[in-house]
């Protein structure tokens, strides 16, 4: 990833249209929907105590949603999203944090069914 930005920042300059640099494509993003989605999962975890901290990077090829334990280590698992996978293993997979890709998906929803799984554990 070659930025990590806020929310905010996200937001901002995905309206003003300040990622389209000379010389190179539009960066990828995460739209309104998959947003809503990502941000509905994180609160849910945030108040379950499981998750803390979040980061959201992006380049012309793919755009990742970190989630952390603590702000200083390294990210628990990564949502990535990534279109010129789209016909093959589908855009999005979940990364978890020793790197291994635990879900992939063609749609959002269907990536983050991993998830929902760990959500009803019997402990």
């Amino acid at each position: 990833m070659s930025e990590v930005v806020s929310f905010e920042d996200y937001h901002l300059s995905a309206r003003s249209g300040a990622n389209n640099r000379p010389g190179r494509g539009a960066d990828v993003f995460f739209d309104r929907r998959e947003l809503d989605q990502i941000l509905d999962l994180y609160g849910f975890m945030v108040a379950a105590g499981e998750w803390r901290d979040y980061a959201i990077g992006h380049d012309e090829e793919s755009c990742c949603f970190a989630v952390f334990q603590r702000t200083a280590t390294s990210p628990l698992y990564r949502i990535v999203k990534t279109p010129k996978l789209a016909k093959r293993q589908g855009a999005f997979s979940i990364i978890g944090g020793d790197q291994r890709v635990l879900k992939r998906g063609k749609t959002l929803a269907g990536a983050l069914k991993i998830f929902r799984r760990k959500r009803f554990q019997v402990v």
